[in-house]
């Protein structure tokens, strides 16, 4: 693994691409987990156990989503670290993020009981889902500290500029839960805890194969000294950079939770119409993702070397890869969009009214754009307080939107979640300059 020491960096569209197209796929993968257990539990007959699957699993996603943020800020201090030739505080960061990364996994086991409780009895769930629901989420708690560790770790390949085992990691663990799951579902029969036990395996094997992967990747000088790990620091940046990330998270799914609630205070039709909309629309985000995770490694790399010039290159590219393709996304989604409405949905009504609001739908690639590139750049520099604070205007600009445009309807919400993604990236490109300034005085 090359180390720079400041200097010039390294962006071209080749290198660019190279980045962005394995995270693409690798986030792709994530959703797999998912679906195989609630393919394998379907197969078992059981309506109630289905359910259970699936509100454990929102729940999980809830928190993970969260919880992810540490991807992102590790990502960011390491290519940082990468730019300046730290090889010391190179494997530092990593060593910080697992530590944290097994502090929230521990503290997350330790508050399991009361608040799966809380959330399953707030999502009205019957007796039977509800019992069901909390062995699935007992058990697959315990994958809690891995699986947050395998964010710390990707975000560490991020880093470092391999997505591509980045990718391998990824696809590892889905495949091991797939099959474990199939083995222990449907062989041996172990219900619906065996699905949750097959995904803390997977993550258990995740961890393991990263931590050989970066191992083998810094070579013979693995040891990271005491002292560098709990450099004081250090460990107040990498704190609250994650702790940035999570909150702007936090306020991101609180959009996103409440726009689906108010489909559903519309009617059933309505928000099953949203849901395959939003599904639909979620696929084109894998790919501003992916160019958006190239810009975290780019822009980090060229702050840490102090290379201007690299970074705003970095910046332009991300700006130019990315609505490249958001624009063919949107004209894909307006023309084809209708062939996937009748595949996802089975009901007349929900087409119907899927047909009726695509048009909004498809818009979300070429108004969201901005938002996924700018997030990328201010994650790779560690601008997290500004990721954080911007979110603020955007979060507030998203309810002024849904009240006056309430008379609207559904129609109000879609435009509302419009105004939403287009003011995410427009107060971050507005407060891009001064912080570029700042950085590179």
């Amino acid at each position: 693994m090359n180390v720079g020491a400041g200097g010039r960096v390294e962006v071209t569209s080749r290198r660019f691409l190279a980045i962005a197209l394995p995270a693409t796929l690798a986030q792709m993968t994530t959703p797999v987990l998912g679906l195989v257990a609630t393919g394998a539990i379907g197969r078992l007959g059981d309506a109630v156990l289905l359910g259970a699957v699936a509100v454990g699993a929102l729940l999980f996603d809830f928190a993970f989503w969260i919880f992810g943020s540490m991807r992102m800020g590790t990502a960011g201090l390491t290519a940082q670290a990468l730019g300046r030739g730290e090889r010391v505080e190179l494997r530092a960061v990593l060593v910080r993020a697992l530590f944290i990364s097994l502090a929230i996994g521990l503290a997350l086991i330790a508050i399991h009981v009361p608040v799966s409780h809380a959330a399953f009895s707030l999502m009205g769930a019957s007796e039977g889902v509800h019992a069901a629901a909390a062995l699935y989420f007992s058990v697959r708690i315990l994958s809690a500290p891995f699986a947050i560790a395998n964010f710390s770790i990707l975000g560490w390949l991020v880093g470092v500029a391999r997505t591509d085992i980045g990718l391998g990691l990824q696809i590892l663990i889905a495949s091991i839960n797939a099959l474990a799951t199939a083995a222990l579902v449907l062989y041996w029969d172990f219900g619906i805890a065996g699905a949750a036990f097959a995904n803390v395996l997977a993550e258990t094997a995740g961890t393991l194969f990263g931590l050989g992967a970066a191992a083998r990747l810094i070579g013979r000088d693995w040891r990271v000294p005491w002292r560098a790990v709990m450099d004081r620091a250090r460990l107040v940046e990498t704190v609250a950079v994650n702790g940035d990330i999570m909150i702007r998270t936090g306020l991101l799914m609180a959009v996103l939770l409440f726009f689906t609630a108010q489909g559903a205070r519309a009617d059933d039709v309505t928000l099953a119409a949203n849901a395959v909309l939003y599904n639909m629309v979620m696929v084109t985000t894998f790919f501003l993702d992916g160019f958006a995770t190239a810009a975290e490694q780019v822009c980090g790399q060229s702050v840490g070397a102090k290379d201007r010039t690299g970074f705003r290159r970095a910046v332009r590219m991300t700006l130019i890869w990315g609505a490249g393709f958001a624009g063919p996304a949107t004209l894909a989604l307006l023309y084809g969009g209708g062939a996937i409405i009748d595949l996802l949905a089975a009901n007349a009504d929900v087409r119907l009214v899927g047909r009726d609001y695509l048009p909004l739908a498809a818009l979300t690639p070429l108004l969201g754009v901005a938002a996924f590139a700018y997030d990328g750049i201010f994650a790779g520099s560690t601008w997290s307080r500004d990721m954080r604070n911007m979110m603020l205007p955007a979060v507030a600009l998203y309810f002024l939107a849904w009240w006056l445009t309430l008379p609207l309807g559904n129609t109000g919400l879609w435009l509302a979640y419009l105004t939403f993604m287009g003011g995410r990236g427009l107060f971050l490109a507005l407060r891009l300059p001064a912080l570029e300034r700042r950085t590179f005085a």
